[in-house]
């Protein structure tokens, strides 16, 4: 008998549980997880489009670029938590698709084998020539005058407010083919990524984990867990594996 397919869709809620500061703070604002000058206990936040829209890109690339390489450090220095590795065991008894709206590469060193990104990846260089043109980044960074192979600069490989969300249509197509579809730390407010849900089949079994669940999701056919992804997804990998015969 075939697997089913479980489709996981991902937000900034499981990152956040390792640390890493989600991307939309209070008032537009991007929280980088950073102390404040103020010494206040506060974290330091840069307005949104100072550092991720195309324009942002013309007016100040090179602090378009400090910036994501902070963000990046501060993502070699995050590990996958319970969370992510508990999404990972569950290909034992499922075929898994990850499809996330983070920019980070945790579901990849959690285990995850099958992840798509749909905002792009902080750990990959793109030519500003050559949108195909992408580099893996390991230990480097990005600086003003490294250049793709054809010449032209290196941009952060991930889609800035504006742009284009080019992997919506094989995302799209991953949710039509879901069993089950289980959404993990996000809110489901955010479009387009949001409108995937409603494009699974009426038959799916529809689950979703996060602490802050708006009450418009309460209302339809989800299963709702109102929980960190640390605590309610391995609860619910158990429950999945249990039934496939996995303990």
């Amino acid at each position: 008998m075939p697997k089913q397919r479980v489709v996981v869709l991902s937000g900034a809620g499981i990152s956040a549980e390792s640390g890493l500061g989600t991307f939309r703070g209070p008032e537009g604002l991007w929280d980088t997880g950073e102390p404040n000058a103020h010494g206040d206990g506060g974290t330091r936040t840069v307005r949104v489009e100072d550092v991720a829209t195309p324009s942002a890109w013309e007016a100040d690339p090179a602090q378009v670029l400090r910036f994501y390489n902070e963000r990046r450090g501060q993502v070699r220095t995050a590990q996958p938590n319970i969370a992510h590795r508990a999404l990972a065991t569950l290909e034992q008894g499922f075929v898994v698709d990850v499809i996330t709206q983070n920019i980070d590469d945790l579901h990849e060193r959690a285990g995850s084998s099958r992840v798509l990104h749909l905002h792009g990846e902080i750990m990959i260089a793109r030519s500003t020539a050559d949108p195909e043109c992408l580099l893996q980044l390991g230990e480097q960074d990005i600086h003003m005058g490294d250049i793709c192979p054809k010449g032209s600069q290196l941009r952060p490989h991930v889609v800035w407010f504006g742009e284009d969300v080019p992997a919506m249509s094989v995302a799209a197509e991953l949710v039509m083919q879901a069993d089950i579809l289980l959404c993990v730390g996000t809110s489901l407010q955010v479009y387009p990524a949001a409108s995937l849900v409603f494009l699974a089949p009426d038959e799916v079994r529809r689950i979703v984990v996060d602490p802050n669940i708006p009450e418009s999701i309460t209302r339809t056919a989800f299963e709702c867990m109102a929980k960190a992804a640390t605590e309610g997804v391995p609860k619910i990998v158990g429950e999945l594996l249990r039934d496939t015969g996995i303990e």
